[in-house]
């Protein structure tokens, strides 16, 4: 993409956004949105202001950084190497295929209530739950990723005396699947931060307790802050993510 075009893209963006927010602002000020249930655009620096001054804002902030942080690391790392392994080894894809598909549909929050049994409220319940979404997002796509690979380079590779596991791993099947692997990774960043509020609802200290406590109280400027922290922490993650995945990919160019 052109950088003319790039930049009237992010334009026409930025124009969009800031007629919704005018859209927002003045349907509340006419009365077409009722003013008790949302909170005016105009509102939101001031409140996300005073949640700063009172450390309030990065104290939940860093809380929840470290539960997704956790489950991130933890169900990346598993997906990867569960779904890789399930696509190298015919034997153990057979072994839990029926598994994966047993598991696969209960979504995270449906294990809330073991969490909680097995590691109390505790930011280790918290990581646990954002890792099962983690996941399986991952396991997938590397599974994918690894099983699109073309068998004629692993023919090729038998020929040239490399068809053992550790030199087809290291020499095809990673860099092969990378794309693949990195597409999941760059999902999970957001499935993390979708899990990551829900994971802090049942009491745990984080961005999740702080919206229902304002929620509690009617402080829909409050919850509108830091839904506006998750889109800003995500949109700061992703970025930082794309440029890291542009240099690992290099070689592809």
């Amino acid at each position: 993409m052109t950088h003319p075009v790039r930049h009237r893209r992010a334009l026409i963006s930025a124009a969009s956004l800031a007629a919704l927010v005018a859209l927002w602002e003045i349907s509340l000020r006419v009365g077409w949105l009722p003013g008790n249930l949302v909170p005016l655009p105009s509102q939101i620096p001031g409140v996300l202001w005073a949640e700063v001054r009172d450390g309030i804002w990065l104290d939940v902030v860093l809380s929840s950084l470290s539960h997704y942080s956790i489950g991130l690391g933890i169900g990346s790392v598993l997906g990867i190497g569960v779904g890789m392994a399930a696509a190298l080894l015919p034997w153990f894809d057979a072994a839990h295929s029926w598994l994966a598909r047993l598991l696969r549909p209960i979504p995270p929050l449906a294990w809330i209530p073991f969490a909680i049994i097995w590691f109390g409220v505790t930011e280790a319940a918290a990581a646990f739950i954002i890792s099962i979404g983690v996941f399986w997002i991952n396991y997938f796509t590397s599974y994918s990723a690894v099983r699109a690979i073309d068998d004629g380079y692993y023919e090729v590779a038998q020929a040239f005396g490399q068809g053992g596991f550790r030199a087809r791993l290291a020499k095809i099947s990673l860099p092969a699947a990378a794309p693949g692997i990195l597409g999941g990774l760059r999902a999970g960043l957001g499935q993390g931060w979708m899990t990551v509020v829900a994971a802090e609802l049942f009491g745990i200290p984080g961005i999740g307790q702080r919206m229902m406590e304002a929620s509690g109280l009617l402080a829909t400027d409050v919850v509108v802050v830091y839904m506006l922290t998750i889109a800003a922490l995500y949109a700061l993650f992703d970025f930082l993510f794309m440029r890291i995945q542009r240099r690992v990919l290099r070689w592809q160019q």
